[in-house]
C-alpha cells in the first residue's frame, strides 16, 4: 500500500469534498474525503490543475 500524505480538504459549497495527496516518489492523488481509500493519480501538477478548473468553475458540470 502506498503511504500517500493527505492535505487539507476543498469543500465547495454543496458539493463533495475533495483532497489531493502525495506520496514519497511525488507521485499524485485525488479522492472524495471520507473515502481515502478510492482516489485517482496522476502527476501532482496535472491534478492540481483539475482542481483549480472545478474550483474556477470550469468543470463543474463533470461533477
Amino acid at each position: 500500500m502506498t503511504d500517500i500524505t493527505w492535505e487539507e480538504p476543498f469543500c465547495a459549497e454543496g458539493n463533495n469534498c475533495f483532497r489531493i495527496g502525495t506520496d514519497a516518489h511525488g507521485n499524485g492523488y485525488v479522492a472524495v474525503r471520507g473515502d481515502e481509500s478510492h482516489y485517482i493519480t496522476d502527476s501532482t501538477e496535472a491534478l492540481r490543475t483539475m482542481i483549480r478548473d472545478i474550483k474556477a468553475g470550469k468543470a463543474d458540470h463533470l461533477l
